[in-house]
Parts: structure tokens; sequence; C-alpha cells
């Protein structure tokens, strides 16, 4: 499987955001708490958003190990957790 940077994987995160919540999600930072950031981003939302990033990479979170509010909470802890994911996939 091909490796993607950081930079590739954060700017397919925030395009997956971007057609949920359009130009709220265009200049979101880093370290932007989503629930704060995005109108609208509740827990159905949220759910929405990993199943996206799933689809998006082709990789499956584990709701149960995975500290899911923890990693799914900003765009820069998304792209952390989507980064190793990939690596681990093409390892």
């Amino acid at each position: 499987m091909q490796t993607l940077d950081h930079t590739e994987i954060n700017n397919r995160i925030q395009a997956v955001l971007e057609k949920r919540f359009g130009d709220a999600a265009r200049t979101l930072s880093g370290d932007a708490d989503l629930t704060d950031a995005l109108p609208g981003f509740d827990s159905l939302a949220a759910l929405e958003y990993v199943t996206a990033v799933e689809g998006e990479f082709g990789i499956e979170v584990d709701f149960v190990g995975d500290d899911v509010r923890y990693w799914f909470s900003t765009l820069g802890r998304t792209t952390e957790y989507v980064r190793e994911r990939v690596e681990d996939l093409a390892a």
C-alpha cells in the first residue's frame, strides 16, 4: 500500500469535513476542537465523520480499543491517527 504524507492526509480529511460543513471546515486549524469550531458537529455528525474518514482511507476504526473521542476531536489528531493506521497497513 502506498504511504501518504502528513499534508496529503490532512488535506483529504479537511475535504471530508468540507463536504459536510462547508466553509466552516475550510479555515479550520489543526488543534481546533471540532465540536466548538463546526456548527452542528454533534454525536451523530462525529459518527458520520469517523465513517467518512474510514471510507476515504480504507481503514477501520476500532471504536472499542481506540479512544475515538480523543483522536477524532480535532483535525490534527485525526490526521495523526490516520497516518499511523495507513503506515500500519503499509508495513
